[in-house]
């Protein structure tokens, strides 16, 4: 099973590049994140004919998560709990039906700038949910792969310049350390498990030619449970999507499960 996660940037303002990247890379399931549209304006029609059932937690110009997927999705939550005075469509989460199924979750995680406002301390509270349920998660001892933008760079090796971003929420102590903890329960960085080379970017902003001169970071990541970790084969970062035709600053990142494998 390919399990692929990308912020796509806006889904309508790029789906023929969304398109052309989904026929050729086949995904099984695929997390998208910052749709940027309600439900009813998602193009559910134009995956539906590559094969796709459709599930969309959307919101007017901002944020929005999605899952797609080749067999049905089952048990669809929209939301984090954990804050029902939460209206940010960042959160949608089901299980991937077949012989060995999957509960996938896509997540847009709060970007939190600038330091020092509301917006980092919802970042943070925010992340304190996501742990909260994702320990109830594992409780299920089931495969699970929360995957998903971040907007969390783990440590100095996943920044081409890490001191540039020493003042951003991104790469603060505290985002780090929150992230840390996520893992700590029992989650593996899919990544960093098969390969965790320095420079692995998901990310390059559109301005001072940072694509070019690679100025990237690596703030998309896939998180495995146990049950899913031990079926891990092969994650690939998608960098060659970040040339295309009106891309996304993000690219896909896809790693690969062998779930029929004992």
């Amino acid at each position: 099973m390919k399990i692929a996660t990308w912020n796509v940037n806006s889904v309508n303002a790029r789906l023929e590049t969304v398109l052309a990247w989904f026929r050729n890379a086949q995904p099984d399931v695929a997390c998208l994140q910052e749709i940027k549209c309600v439900d009813e304006r998602f193009p559910a029609e134009a995956f539906e004919s590559l094969g796709y059932n459709v599930a969309v937690h959307g919101q007017k110009t901002y944020n929005g998560v999605a899952l797609l997927s080749k067999t049905p999705l089952e048990d669809v939550r929209k939301g984090l709990p954990g804050d029902d005075g939460d209206d940010h469509a960042r959160y949608i989460e089901a299980v991937v039906s077949g012989p060995r199924p999957v509960r996938v979750v896509s997540l847009y995680l709060p970007n939190g700038n600038p330091v020092g406002t509301e917006k980092f301390g919802y970042k943070l509270a925010w992340m304190g949910r996501l742990e909260a349920h994702a320990a109830e998660l594992l409780a299920l001892e089931e495969p699970i792969a929360l995957c998903g933008d971040y907007n969390v760079i783990p440590e100095p090796a996943d920044a081409d310049n890490p001191e540039s971003w020493a003042g951003d929420a991104l790469f603060q102590p505290q985002t780090r350390a929150a992230f840390r903890r996520l893992k700590w329960l029992g989650f593996t960085d899919a990544y960093m498990e098969v390969d965790g080379t320095p420079g692995g970017y998901t990310f390059w902003d559109y301005q001072a030619g940072a694509w070019q001169r690679n100025h990237g970071i690596r703030i998309d990541h896939v998180l495995l449970s146990p049950q899913a970790a031990d079926h891990l084969t092969n994650v690939v970062i998608h960098r060659n999507a970040r040339a295309m035709d009106k891309p996304s600053d993000h690219v896909p990142v896809v790693a690969e499960l062998a779930l029929d494998e004992a």
